[in-house]
């Protein structure tokens, strides 16, 4: 039990920690910090929050337990603006796609306090964003990527596994670079895959022909499609040298795709395809409700 959550960010992932930790009884008091006031007066109103805060900083005040749902990019910042208010028994947390940017952001800004900070990755979320989509049930059966540093206290990596285990979720620990790398993998460039083909039809003068034909594959494959534009921005850009190295793995494979069309080697594109289908059967996926990873 959490005496309190400082919560510095209240829209979908912070706002359905809240109401998670609420749920599970894991938590006395909310005090919430959003940069948008309204964004705060309606986790106030939905009851995801307690307590409005006006800074950051104050969200953090007299918290045991201060959760960062900010874009990764703000990360360094928000936990500057906090640094003077972190104190050993404090957990801080934070809930990004990214990881080695995140933890070196914490580097700069918490220097010996860093002791405090677990990295967090919960693997779930939702194609719309705000407050008013929080969900207590986001996080149950999701997978939780805990990438602590060279000076997190082991109590508070324990802790950490153990609040996130007691909101129902699969909770595993990786390096930052590990994380990143396999994250760039089988979520960021599957992401920017699916902004490609989005340009690639809209593009064509019959793009609005072809759409109106298009079916439950076309609907599945580009469906990530539909994310935060923000959001995978920074996203793309955080992680960007992962994302390049497994964009020339991609690129690779798909030039051996169109080799065997160019040639009409039937045997070599039956082989690929056939690898290709057995290895996706083979795959163990988060429920349908955890697949789309948020910032």
């Amino acid at each position: 039990m959490f005496e309190q959550l400082g919560l510095i960010g209240c829209g979908l992932m912070g706002g359905s920690f809240a109401l998670a930790l609420k749920k599970a009884g894991l938590v006395q008091r909310v005090v919430g910090y959003s940069k948008s006031p309204t964004t705060t007066a309606r986790a106030l109103q939905m009851g995801v929050i307690d307590v409005e805060a006006p800074s950051a900083l104050l969200a953090a005040a007299g918290a045991d337990l201060v959760l960062l749902a900010v874009p990764v990019g703000a990360t360094e910042a928000t936990l500057k603006s906090i640094k003077h208010l972190v104190t050993p028994e404090m957990l801080i947390m934070d809930v990004g796609s990214t990881k080695a940017d995140v933890v070196q952001a914490a580097r700069n800004a918490l220097g010996s306090q860093i002791a405090s900070f677990v990295p967090a990755h919960p693997n779930t979320g939702k194609e719309v964003a705000g407050v008013e989509h929080a969900d207590a049930e986001l996080y149950r059966g999701a997978k939780v990527i805990l990438t602590p540093t060279e000076r997190t206290l082991t109590s508070h990596l324990h802790k950490a596994e153990a609040l996130w285990q007691a909101l129902g979720c699969d909770v595993r620990s990786m390096s930052p670079e590990t994380h990143d790398a396999a994250f760039a993998t089988v979520s960021h460039l599957p992401h920017m895959l699916a902004f490609a083909m989005m340009h690639s039809v809209i593009g064509q003068p019959q793009a609005d022909a072809f759409l109106s034909v298009a079916g439950p594959g076309f609907r599945d494959f580009t469906r990530i499609a539909a994310g935060d534009p923000a959001m995978w921005r920074d996203i793309l850009l955080a992680n960007k040298d992962e994302v390049l190295a497994q964009a020339q793995h991609f690129q690779r494979a798909l030039q051996a795709f169109e080799q065997a069309l160019h040639t009409g080697d039937a045997q070599a594109l039956e082989a690929m395809i056939t690898l290709a289908s057995t290895a996706r059967a083979q795959c163990r996926f988060l429920p349908p409700a955890a697949t789309t990873p948020t910032a």
